[in-house]
């Protein structure tokens, strides 16, 4: 979990919070398109995680969008996961150790990167990752916010000064997602689903944009197969609601193919 840092020294109150909530509101009603430059909150410890996803619980019990797919379709969802992961890192196992020890050449270091996101109803966990940028990316994280190019809350940047050369290879070709396959082995993911957010930028969701927590978070989803990083924030949401709203065995099947045609042409890859 992340070091234990007084939450205090980022965030001093839940005024604090609600007051970002409305200065970004206020934006998003005067049209305001840019990305967000500048982050309330970098680091969460664990009560900070807690009131989090304790917040996002809260507000999902509200919400009004309806969740498809029943118990058969999640005990059909959960085995194929199993299976498909299972397969996936038995296979590529040989691969991975490839790539971390070129990693690991470059620049000295652990290979594996992990990260705490949040997937269904804000539930916290390690999200695992090859790791494409320098040691100390999260430390520097302050210094580069200010370059986002998205027009939302994730970070996104054309020319990260964070990114090692193999870190622009793997992930130009989706490589740093593999290691993923053991969060759906482990039950954090699904091989399907919207994309886990950052803690950092869930604090600053509107509660529409929180219903992309209604389900639990995946490899890919509709955005990933529709562009990705060329998707505008709010085509990204409502394209993860949608999902939600008609997530289906077979909707999840076509998303695969879809996801395996986006990777081989690197849509929208950066």
């Amino acid at each position: 979990m992340p070091n234990q840092k007084s939450f205090s020294k980022t965030l001093l109150t839940e005024d604090d919070v609600t007051e970002v909530m409305l200065k970004t509101l206020k934006e998003e009603k005067q049209g305001k398109k840019e990305g967000v430059t500048e982050y309330p909150i970098l680091e969460f410890d664990d009560h900070a995680l807690g009131l989090l996803s304790s917040g996002v619980h809260e507000t999902l019990l509200f919400s009004d969008v309806p969740v498809s797919g029943g118990k058969i379709y999640e005990f059909i969802k959960r085995a194929f996961d199993i299976l498909a992961s299972s397969l996936a890192l038995l296979v590529l196992l040989l691969p991975l150790c490839l790539v971390c020890l070129m990693i690991y050449i470059e620049d000295k270091g652990n290979p594996i990167f992990s990260q705490v996101r949040l997937t269904k109803d804000g539930k916290p966990f390690r999200m695992y990752k090859l790791r494409s940028m320098c040691m100390d990316a999260e430390a520097k994280f302050a210094q580069v916010q200010k370059e986002n190019k998205s027009d939302g809350l994730a970070f996104k940047s054309d020319d990260d000064p964070r990114i090692t050369r193999i870190g622009k290879f793997i992930r130009k070709t989706s490589i740093d997602e593999l290691p993923q396959f053991w969060n759906v082995l482990k039950g954090d993911m699904s091989i399907i689903g919207p994309r886990p957010p950052l803690p950092r930028e869930v604090v600053l969701y509107t509660p529409e944009q929180m219903n992309r927590l209604l389900v639990k978070g995946g490899l890919s989803c509709i955005c990933q197969t529709e562009g990705r990083s060329d998707m505008e924030f709010e085509k990204w949401v409502e394209s993860d609601i949608r999902y939600i709203k008609t997530r289906s065995i077979g909707l999840d099947i076509s998303l695969i193919f879809k996801t395996a045609a986006a990777v081989l042409l690197r849509k929208g890859a950066k």
